[in-house]
């Protein structure tokens, strides 16, 4: 927990001393400031899956959203589990995956299927989830710090980099006012208005997308599945309480290209590096077209702390938004250029990281 604090005060003392002087207003926030000094921990996620929504797969197949859509109710007087409710009975007009306030994150719907909350052709493109309207200095930066986190955490389990759409209408992480502007199938323009409006009543200082995405990152690049409870428990019941213990990884970039060995196929697919994290997904070398020799594209190395096992992330395309995964080194065949590049590439980004 304090490395994960004294990296994300470093990251956002960054961002508020700022890359120019036209930068400095728009970047630095009261709001994150205030979650890093008060070291505000996210919410566990709980699981409440219902199995009455649809299950349409995204435009790319089932399991491969593109980035994360972030929501906000418009609603003063409502609270969490009646949005739920009211979605559940309304959700052949509208639904989402999850929803955040200063305590929860909920999720209600399977973030493998699409969800109905931005119209066409947004729907199939994004994981979606609301904020509910919360009403003090405290809850906001709750709120803001669980949907930040949530952000990153989506982000990590479908292998997706970390992209600000609101700059451009290209990327992973969007407000419902950016799929509406340069995507259309709706005229929404949350969480903006809310941001700023809370932001301005509680902070002295509009909050913005800018700032927001400033946080996902900074969860994203950071330890942050030790950052609180949200990490090292997914919970689907109250009973899930014991606690699971996680490899530490050391991290480092890299940039290099190398093949699936010829003994590929003995070792398996992962979302993480395995038993880095405890929301461990795998997958089948057959759904990717996997063979012996097949070009792969690697841009980030772990070895564990402990055992001393390298793995691998890397992508099959280059293409922007390609699917990431990890696999054990000997999965993996890298000539002796690709080797060196690998073992002097940057510096690990965390000694203690499980969040990959």
């Amino acid at each position: 927990m304090k490395k994960t604090t004294l990296l994300l005060t470093g990251l956002l003392t960054l961002v508020t001393v700022g890359f120019a002087g036209t930068q400095t207003a728009h970047a630095s926030s009261a709001v994150n400031s205030y979650i890093s000094s008060e070291k505000i921990a996210p919410a566990k996620i709980t699981s409440a899956v219902w199995s009455g929504f649809p299950k349409n797969a995204y435009r790319n197949g089932v399991g491969k959203p593109e980035g994360v859509v972030v929501h906000e109710t418009a609603n003063p007087s409502s609270t969490i589990y009646n949005e739920i409710a009211y979605m559940k009975k309304n959700y052949n007009n509208a639904f989402v995956h999850s929803f955040v306030d200063a305590d929860h994150i909920i999720n209600i719907a399977n973030t493998n299927y699409l969800a109905w909350g931005v119209g066409f052709p947004g729907n199939a493109r994004y994981v979606q989830f609301e904020q509910v309207e919360v009403h003090s200095k405290s809850a906001f930066a709750h709120e803001v710090a669980n949907a930040a986190w949530y952000t990153a955490y989506l982000l990590h389990q479908y292998g997706l980099k970390p992209n600000r759409a609101d700059y451009d209408g290209k990327g992973t992480v969007w407000s419902h006012r950016a799929v509406a502007k340069y995507l259309g199938g709706s005229t929404h323009t949350d969480p903006v208005g809310y941001y700023s409006s809370n932001g301005k009543k509680y902070f002295g200082q509009g909050y913005t997308m800018v700032q927001f995405y400033t946080l996902v990152k900074s969860y994203y690049n950071t330890d942050f599945s030790t950052t609180g409870s949200a990490a090292s428990s997914s919970s689907s019941s109250s009973s899930d309480t014991a606690a699971t213990s996680v490899d530490k990884v050391t991290y480092s970039d890299a940039s290099v290209t190398a093949t699936l060995s010829s003994d590929y196929s003995k070792y398996k697919l992962y979302n993480h590096v395995k038993n880095a994290y405890t929301n461990m997904k795998t997958y089948s070398w057959s759904s990717v077209g996997a063979s012996t020799g097949k070009k792969i594209y690697i841009n980030k190395k772990g070895v564990k702390d402990k055992q001393g096992s390298t793995w691998y992330r890397f992508s099959f395309s280059t293409a922007a938004g390609a699917k990431q995964y990890w696999a054990y080194s000997k999965a993996i065949t890298l000539d002796d250029t690709t080797a060196a590049a690998t073992s002097s590439s940057a510096t690990a980004i965390s000694t203690s990281s499980s969040a990959e």
